[in-house]
């Protein structure tokens, strides 16, 4: 038997909505899904003031900002699983209600822990609303309207990613940083009414009409596993990948100063979490027990290729929109207008090729249309690559960003759409937590490398420019040191401190290599990521349309 068939059973789960319900219910999901990842990409931006107004240490500030990755993609998985169990809509609607009075906590926070504990809060109502979201598309809408409908959802993942930085930085500029998390209330009780009046209640019925057991152990693993392997990916340049570069402490507990950093004990710690994790599903599917994580679903040749590509596609897109705002406030300091010219044709493209791969996806066929948006994204970023340098500002950015963008949105909007299409519509939570989780692990994986191979350029690159300078080496180390350790930021004080034209100069130079190198590397990910991407086939659904031709 094939595969994919064994796990392939009628997709209607509830009863269809009408048109316009269901026209509706889709704009309530692409804004639930808005609010979560604008509030991912938000923090950057804010994190400046808000170190200023609630005077937070260096390590409140980190936690601030990577607490709510962590725990967003720790429970992915199991409250896809849970959505299955307890219903789709009752998940979204709590997670919209927890990430809304979460936000409420962060508008209201005294200090630094409050605003760690309310940004926590935060990731486990997004963990709830983004699986709700895709396991309800993947559930509800069929034929020639699912393609459509996956095309409004990835495009709002891709554009909102890029737009979330601007609307942060907008909000906070014009009624302070607090605005920006309270904006969530209003809009959040708006969507708990849409959704509640617009979307169908759907769900995995139990056998026999017994009651569903809970995979109380595969939660738990899943969930610590995944969060220590995201934790290390996302802190490995802060504490080092093997030796400690800072001391760590985490609520009260200091790590032991040895030569060895904490991050490879905790993603050595993860990755045992994940072996326990798959042992024990197997052993619990073997004895017919229900489990967290059905491993067969892996076996359905779209979903694993699907989940792969969409690590991949991630690493590329949170690692480019890390690196060049880098690059343009470094060589340009901290004007707006340059960020804004080169992120906004990226959330521009991605909004116009989503909105059209529905259209493209029902005459050509969804894997045909990310095969072809991975190829945009490939070509824009090595032309990226090849053209930038110490002048290129957001302008000269743009047309390869918009290229890109059209690419990634062509690519998000209809990857989700092949990689479940096969998948049993009972399964649909647990397999949009596997899909959300793959897209998390992947951008925090691409910040970590990508961010990695522009602070080693930089540090390299700003040494060999200086080999010939008047300074000593022991000033040509530190200028290089500072640089790197900067992110390139240092280079707007060597333009601002008097007879340092020339290592100013050197740092813009030295921007530009790193910039390419990390388009560079950038490029080859995305190259990986086309070839699982290549071996998509027509989904179930795809066949049955092409049939009624």
């Amino acid at each position: 038997m094939p595969e994919s068939t064994s796990l392939t059973p009628p997709r209607a789960s509830a009863p269809a909505p009408s048109g316009r319900h269901r026209r509706l219910g889709l704009v309530v999901l692409s804004l639930g899904v808005s609010l979560v990842v604008v509030d991912a990409t938000i923090m950057g931006v804010l994190l400046p003031r808000i170190v200023s107004d609630l005077g937070l240490s260096t390590s409140d500030a980190e936690w601030a900002t990577s607490v709510y990755s962590l725990v967003f993609a720790a429970l992915l998985i199991p409250f896809g699983r849970a959505g299955d169990l307890v219903g789709r809509r009752r998940m979204f609607v709590l997670g919209v209600a927890v990430f809304a009075a979460a936000s409420l906590g962060a508008v209201l926070a005294p200090g630094g822990s409050a605003l760690i504990g309310a940004r926590a809060l935060q990731g486990v109502g997004a963990s709830m609303v983004m699986p709700a979201t895709l396991s309800t598309l993947n559930a509800v809408f069929t034929g020639r309207d699912r393609a459509v409908a996956f095309g409004v959802w990835g495009s709002m993942i891709s554009g909102m990613a890029a737009l979330g930085p601007l609307a942060g930085g907008a909000l906070a500029t014009g009624g302070g940083w607090r605005w920006a998390f309270g904006i969530n209330l209003p809009l959040g009780a708006a969507l708990i009414a849409g959704a509640l009046r617009f979307l169908p209640e759907t769900r995995s019925p139990a056998p026999g009409g017994a009651r569903h057991e809970i995979d109380w152990a595969g939660g738990a693993l899943a969930a610590l596993g995944l969060g220590a392997l995201v934790w290390g990916i996302i802190e490995g340049q802060t504490y080092g990948w093997w030796a400690p570069t800072r001391p760590f402490s985490a609520a009260g507990f200091d790590w032991p100063e040895s030569a060895l950093s904490p991050v490879p004990a905790v993603l050595a710690f993860g990755v045992v979490l994940i072996a326990a994790l798959v042992l024990v599903e197997r052993a619990r599917a073997a004895s017919g027990r229900p489990v967290m994580l059905d491993l067969a679903l892996f076996r359905v040749p779209n979903f694993r290729r699907g989940n792969l590509a969409s690590a991949l596609i991630s690493v590329g897109e949170l690692g480019l929109l890390f690196v060049l705002p880098l690059f343009l406030l470094g060589v340009h300091g901290t004007n707006p207008l340059q960020i804004s010219l080169a992120i906004l044709p990226l959330a521009v493209g991605a909004f116009l090729s989503g909105g059209y791969a529905g259209r493209l996806a029902n005459r050509r066929g969804a894997h045909r249309v990310v095969q072809i948006g991975m190829v945009l994204e490939v070509a824009a970023v090595v032309a990226l690559a090849l053209t930038v340098s110490a002048t290129t500002g957001g302008l000269g950015l743009a047309p390869w960003m918009l290229l890109y963008g059209l690419g990634l949105g062509l690519t998000s909007a209809q990857l989700a759409n092949v990689s479940l299409a096969d998948v049993p519509a009972a399964q649909s939570g647990q397999a949009s937590g596997t899909q959300s989780t793959a897209r998390q692990v992947g951008a925090a994986l691409g910040i970590a490398a990508i961010g990695t191979v522009f602070a080693t350029s930089l540090g390299h690159a700003m040494t060999d420019r200086l080999a010939g300078s008047s300074l000593s080496p022991e000033r040509r180390a530190a200028v290089a040191h500072d640089l790197r350790g900067s992110a390139g930021t240092y280079g707007r004080e060597l333009h601002a401190t008097p007879g340092l034209a020339a290592e100013a100069h050197a740092a813009d130079a030295s921007l530009a290599v790193a910039t390419r190198n990390a388009a560079l590397t950038t490029a080859a990910i995305l190259a990986l990521g086309l070839g699982p991407a290549l071996r998509l086939r027509p989904s179930t659904d795809d066949h049955r349309e092409e049939s009624k031709r």
